[in-house]
């Protein structure tokens, strides 16, 4: 689900190494970021939750889900070459990017209901703890996002995104990759280290939001870094949901 430089559409090694001059009330900073990462993120429940009860209404969002998937893509890759646009296209991206998790989770949720009724519950109380845990590691300086930390996660990422994308082609050919989606015992070992290449992910994002807000970023960048750690929440989020399903599928 990510595909981009350093993890996220959104940061890369050079976002935040130019040098600014803005005064402090038109300066990035790293509350003004979470203020808007609030934001984003209420959006992208929002139509999560519409997306969510129209599957349970008996309607057929499968073609929703992929524009909304391919519709936030375009919509990332854009902002990464016009970043003073993310004022306007982050919002944009949550809410599409939204339809498209809630729709993902609500298919999760009816064909697991039965041997795992509980499994969103479960990825999203994961996911915020994963959150909060790499937040303090961060904090406390036990994990540093040293350059050889930051090489290392963007080559296995951009390795990852590489690989989900010729799968998400084969998909449309009819074909799967069997250790995505099955319980095997390779299939969950790859779950988890994606899981935990995502969760390194947000070292680099925590890292670079800092540096932006350092540096005095224009303002337009706290959306933009707000942006960034909502691609990588939702990126943890759905890994951890899919690992939830095949260790289920093994009951």
């Amino acid at each position: 689900m990510a595909l981009f430089k350093s993890g996220n559409p959104a940061l890369n090694e050079k976002t935040f190494t130019k040098s600014f001059s803005y005064t402090d009330a038109e300066a990035m900073t790293v509350k003004g970021t979470l203020n808007k990462f609030g934001i984003l993120f209420l959006m992208t429940m929002a139509t999560a939750g519409l997306a969510w009860k129209m599957v349970y209404s008996g309607v057929d969002v499968t073609t929703y889900m992929w524009v909304s998937v391919f519709g936030a893509l375009g919509i990332a890759v854009i902002m990464v070459f016009k970043m003073e646009w993310a004022s306007f296209l982050a919002p944009i991206y949550a809410l599409i990017k939204g339809f498209a998790v809630g729709a993902i989770s609500a298919f999760y949720n009816f064909a697991f209901e039965k041997i795992a009724p509980n499994i969103i519950t479960q990825a999203v109380a994961l996911t915020f703890g994963v959150v909060i845990a790499m937040f303090l590691l961060y904090k406390f300086n036990i994990i540093r996002a040293t350059q050889t930390f930051k090489k290392i996660v963007i080559t296995a990422t951009l390795g990852i995104a590489v690989f989900y994308l010729i799968s998400i082609g084969l998909h449309f050919a009819n074909i799967d990759i069997p250790f995505l989606h099955e319980g095997s015992t390779f299939g969950i070992i790859f779950s988890l280290v994606v899981v935990g290449l995502a969760a390194m992910n947000l070292i680099l994002d925590f890292d670079m939001i800092e540096n932006g807000a350092k540096a005095g970023a224009p303002k337009y960048m706290e959306w933009y870094g707000g942006f960034a750690l909502l691609v990588t929440i939702i990126w943890l989020y759905l890994e951890i949901l899919r690992l939830l399903a095949k260790l289920a599928s093994r009951k």
